[in-house]
C-alpha cells in the first residue's frame, strides 16, 4: 500500500494518467530545469501536448479532442506538475481559458475557437486589470456598440499563457452602471488590429510559462459575444469554480514532487553516520506533509467528481484549492530544508520547486479568498 492515497480512477482516466507520466518522464521532466533558467516557453513541449490529445482533453470529440471529464483532466494535470510545475500551468491555463466556451459558447464559437485549442491554438482567460484582482468586479475595460459589432478599450493584467495563446476570452464592462450585472465577455483574436502585448512579467517560479498583459483599442463582431450580455461576470465566476479545482490538482502534483525529491534526499542524505530520515525532526515533517497531500488529493478528487456529475461544488472546491496549494508550500519549505544549505542553491529542484510553487497560493482567488468564500458558505448555513 502506498504512503500516500491514490484514488480509483477510471480506465479512461488511468489511461490519460499514465501516458502523462510516461510523457512527463520522457519529455516534461528532463525539460523543467532548463525552462526555468533559460525562462523559455516550451513550444517543442506543447507539440507534445497536442500530439498527444492532451491539450485538447476536456474538449468536446466534436470540436477535435478528448471529451475527458473534469477528473480526468485533474489526473493529467497532477501528473504533468509532478515533473514539471510549467507544463502543468500550461495545460491548466488551457483548461481556464477554454471552460467559458464549454459553459456558454454558440455551436460556430466552439467549433472555432475550441477546434482551434485542441489543434495547438491556445485560449486565454483575461479578466484581471489593475486593481481590479480578488475584487474582479472592479474592471474598468469597457465595451460599446459600434457598427456591425463591440469596440473594446482596455488594459489586462496577469494572463496565463498571455503572448502564447492566439485567442482570449476578455471580460468588459458592457453597462458601466449596472456593477457586475453589466459585464459581458468577448472573444479577441490577438493578430485583430488594436490588440497589443507589449509587457511578459519576469516571474519568481513556472519560469517556463509567459504571463503578459493585454492592451485593447479594437473592435470585436457581433458574434463575438460569449454567453448573454451583461451576465459575463456570472460566467467568470462559474469558469473559477472549475478552474480552482484544476489549480488544486496542479497544487497536488507540485506537492507530490517536493515530496519525491525531499523524501529520496531524506534517506539518501547522513549525518552522525545514519540517513536523515531516522531522525523524527525530519521524518515528522514528512510524515505531516504526506498526510496533507492525501487529504488535499481526496478534496480535489471529490471536487473533480462532483463538478464532472454537475453538483455544486463552489465550496468544495474552495477548500480543494485552500488546502492543495497550501500543502504544496509546507511540502516544497520542508523539501528545502531537507537538502539544507544545496536546497537554497541553483540547480537543486527544491528550490525551483520552491519558487515554483509559490503562485498557486494566489491565483485563480488568492487563499484569502478561498476562506472568504467558505466563512461566508458557513455563516450562511449557521443563520438558517
Amino acid at each position: 500500500m502506498a504512503v500516500i492515497w491514490e484514488p480509483e480512477l477510471t480506465d479512461e482516466a488511468r489511461r490519460w494518467r499514465d501516458l502523462a507520466r510516461s510523457l512527463a518522464a520522457e519529455h516534461f521532466g528532463p525539460l523543467a530545469a532548463e525552462l526555468d533558467r533559460d525562462q523559455r516557453y516550451p513550444w517543442e513541449s506543447v507539440q507534445v501536448l497536442v500530439d498527444s490529445g492532451l491539450a485538447g482533453l476536456f474538449v468536446s470529440p466534436d470540436y477535435g479532442g478528448q471529451g475527458a471529464r473534469l477528473d480526468t483532466v485533474c489526473a493529467v494535470i497532477e501528473e504533468l506538475s509532478r515533473a514539471c510545475p510549467s507544463t502543468g500551468a500550461i495545460v491548466t491555463a488551457y483548461a481556464l481559458g477554454g471552460t467559458p466556451l464549454v459553459l456558454a459558447g454558440t455551436a460556430q464559437q466552439r467549433e472555432r475557437y475550441l477546434g482551434g485549442l485542441a489543434a495547438g491554438k491556445a485560449i486565454s482567460f483575461a479578466l484581471t486589470e489593475a486593481g481590479a484582482g480578488s475584487d474582479a468586479a472592479r474592471i474598468r475595460t469597457t465595451a460599446e456598440r459600434t457598427t456591425g459589432g463591440w469596440r473594446l478599450r482596455g488594459e489586462k493584467l496577469y494572463i496565463g499563457n498571455g503572448g502564447a495563446s492566439q485567442f482570449y476570452v476578455v471580460f468588459a464592462l458592457t453597462d458601466p452602471g449596472a456593477g457586475t450585472r453589466g459585464i459581458s465577455a468577448f472573444m479577441v483574436d490577438k493578430d485583430a488590429e488594436g490588440v497589443e502585448i507589449d509587457r511578459y512579467e519576469d516571474k519568481m517560479g513556472l519560469r517556463g510559462t509567459l504571463t503578459s498583459n493585454l492592451r485593447l483599442d479594437t473592435v470585436v463582431a457581433e458574434d463575438a459575444l460569449v454567453g448573454e450580455l451583461n451576465r459575463g461576470m456570472g460566467l467568470a465566476m462559474r469558469t473559477l469554480n472549475a478552474g480552482r479545482i484544476t489549480v488544486a490538482a496542479q497544487s497536488t502534483g507540485v506537492a507530490l514532487g517536493a515530496y519525491d525529491v525531499a523524501s529520496r534526499e531524506a534517506v539518501r542524505r547522513q549525518t552522525f553516520g545514519t540517513s536523515i530520515i531516522d531522525n523524527q525532526g525530519i521524518s515528522f515533517p514528512l510524515a505531516d506533509v504526506a498526510t496533507r497531500i492525501t487529504a488535499a488529493r481526496m478534496l480535489t478528487v471529490q471536487a473533480a467528481r462532483g463538478y464532472a456529475e454537475g453538483a455544486d461544488v463552489a465550496i468544495l472546491g474552495a477548500m480543494a484549492k485552500l488546502e492543495a496549494s497550501e500543502t504544496a508550500h509546507q511540502a516544497a519549505n520542508l523539501a528545502v530544508q531537507v537538502f539544507g544549505g544545496e536546497g537554497y542553491c541553483k540547480p537543486c529542484p527544491a528550490e525551483r520547486i520552491y519558487r515554483d510553487q509559490r503562485i498557486l497560493e494566489i491565483y485563480e482567488g488568492t487563499s484569502e479568498i478561498q476562506r472568504l468564500v467558505i466563512g461566508r458558505a458557513i455563516k450562511a448555513e449557521a443563520s438558517a
